[in-house]
């Protein structure tokens, strides 16, 4: 990778403002974030302890230890080759609106429908992922808390405590970029520090461990699936759940500064850190399974804990207090992933209303003068998630069903660019990018997306029941019948083409998407 052309030390959030100008928008966010406090929220969201921690049960169920310890690095090395194309566009908008401006700004015909389509799926993606986020931190922590002070777990104290957890998050996020930045770096640590006491308590305290051959190699089917290959992909779902959110970066670039290599970077990196801490993590996580047998990991599926990690770390520690303190540390790292994704969904909201997009956009598309933050975006974005998980109080499957949009939605948005990038000759990078990497690298990257989409559409359980139908296609396509109807209703007329926009643009609106 280049970093060619590398914007002066000298006066860098004026030139970052120039750049900014240079695209059609006025500097209307505070630009108060470094380098690592960019990578801090992607990594945040990515959420290591988070992710490999709930989705545990996914590929322990469907591939058993192969799928989690083979499956992490190799779906690791496919997900950095979309971060790598993705960071290569990144760095030459730098913008709030990441995905759907790059789009627009990519495609060479019908621009401004090809930054919609994108821009809903990114947004609503972006909405499922927060409210999947906080109510799975919000399970966790209930699980702590019945294992610690026995207290009772049932979908409405849940509920209540996901909505206390998510408003908290909305009220930081609204005290301003500052207290984020400085969030986000705790958060970065809080992993990093996380998952090294996790890794060397596992690894001092338990009295036995698996081999390395079974830790690698062992294979578990619990899906009903007889096809031992389809069951290894199914088991992959459990990474690619977990490598997601990397798209910060890019939505916090007008509050970074330096944006066009730090943001880049940030997407990068954020990646690269999770691939290498999840699979230690993961790794020391599966060794330390105390019954290798099928009866065994049958009981970890069942545990009463809700999640196998909990038992695996009250069966190995034979330690109560330990055992909880770790449960402690996950539950820290899934307040501060909340958090985070609060603040990219609030920027992409802000900057996706900025041009006309959602309705009400002119109230959503407002900065706090004083603090530099877009205040309504964030309590947008807080109010939809809540919506959105209304139904998990009656029923789960309801629930999962609407936010099955979450990991495929927000696929769909960042390989559309990275797509039309490779069919765009004429690009030219920015300061930023991949070289003579860069065409293998995207082409790589979208062929990845194509298969894990078809993936993610699959029947991962058998028997198909209510309960275990996969409902990820039918929330894609309700996402493309409402971006499509929406766009006729009024996108087609009113956006990034009405003079509502003018006051954040440096350009006129029908002149953003002109190179």
């Amino acid at each position: 990778m280049s970093e060619s052309t590398k914007a002066p030390d000298s006066h860098p959030i004026d030139d970052d403002a120039a750049a900014l100008a240079a695209l059609g928008y006025k500097q209307e966010l505070h630009r108060g974030m470094s380098g690592f406090s960019n990578f801090a929220v992607s990594f945040s969201i990515i959420s290591i302890l988070a992710g490999c921690i709930t989705s545990y049960a996914i590929a322990l169920k469907s591939g058993g230890p192969s799928a989690i310890n083979i499956g992490w690095p190799l779906v690791g090395v496919f997900v950095l080759m979309v971060a790598l194309a993705m960071a290569e566009v990144c760095s030459k908008y730098p913008t709030a609106g990441g995905l759907y401006f790059w789009a627009g700004r990519l495609a060479k015909r019908n621009k401004r429908q090809w930054a919609w389509t994108v821009g809903w799926f990114n947004f609503l993606g972006e909405v499922a992922v927060t409210a999947a986020i906080d109510f799975g931190a919000a399970t966790t922590m209930m699980a702590f808390a019945n294992l610690v002070w026995g207290v009772e777990v049932n979908p409405f104290n849940t509920f209540g405590l996901f909505v206390v957890l998510i408003v908290i998050h909305g009220l930081l996020n609204t005290f301003g970029v500052n207290i984020v930045s400085l969030l986000s770096n705790v958060s970065a640590w809080w992993h990093i520090v996380g998952v090294l006491i996790i890794v060397a308590v596992l690894w001092i305290m338990p009295t036995q461990h698996q081999s390395a051959g079974w830790t690698f190699t062992g294979f578990y089917n619990g899906t009903g699936w007889s096809f031992a290959p389809y069951v290894f992909l199914m088991g992959l779902l459990m990474a690619q759940y977990t490598y997601t959110g990397y798209d910060a970066s890019a939505h916090v670039a007008e509050e970074t500064k330096n944006a066009s290599i730090a943001a880049p970077k940030g997407i990068v990196m954020s990646v690269v850190i999770s691939i290498i801490g999840g699979w230690i993590l993961l790794y020391s996580i599966t060794a330390a399974i105390q019954d290798s047998s099928d009866k065994g990991i049958e009981k970890l599926l069942g545990s009463a804990t809700g999640l196998p990690p909990a038992q695996i770390f009250l069966d190995a520690l034979n330690n109560p207090t330990m055992a909880k303190f770790l449960l402690f540390i996950v539950c820290g790292a899934q307040f501060f992933c909340g958090m985070a994704s609060v603040t990219a969904n609030s920027r992409m909201s802000y900057a996706f209303s900025r041009d006309n997009a959602i309705p009400g956009s002119r109230l959503w598309a407002k900065v706090n003068k004083r603090t530099g933050t877009p205040t309504n975006s964030i309590w947008l974005c807080v109010v939809l998630s809540i919506i959105l998980t209304i139904p998990a109080m009656w029923n789960l499957t309801a629930y999962l069903a609407v936010t099955s949009i979450a990991v495929i939605g927000l696929y769909i948005a960042y390989v559309t660019p990275v797509f039309l990038r490779r069919l765009d000759k004429s690009f030219v990078p920015g300061p930023w990018n991949l070289g003579r990497w860069s065409t293998i690298v995207g082409w790589i990257a979208v062929v990845w997306v194509v298969v894990i989409i078809i993936l993610f559409v699959l029947p991962p359980v058998n028997p198909v029941t209510i309960d275990t139908f996969n409902y990820a296609p039918i929330a894609v396509v309700v996402v493309a019948l409402l971006a499509t109807a929406l766009w006729f209703a009024y996108g087609k007329r009113d956006f990034m083409a009405s003079s509502v926009e003018a006051e954040h643009l440096t350009v006129a609106p029908d002149k953003l998407l002109e190179e």
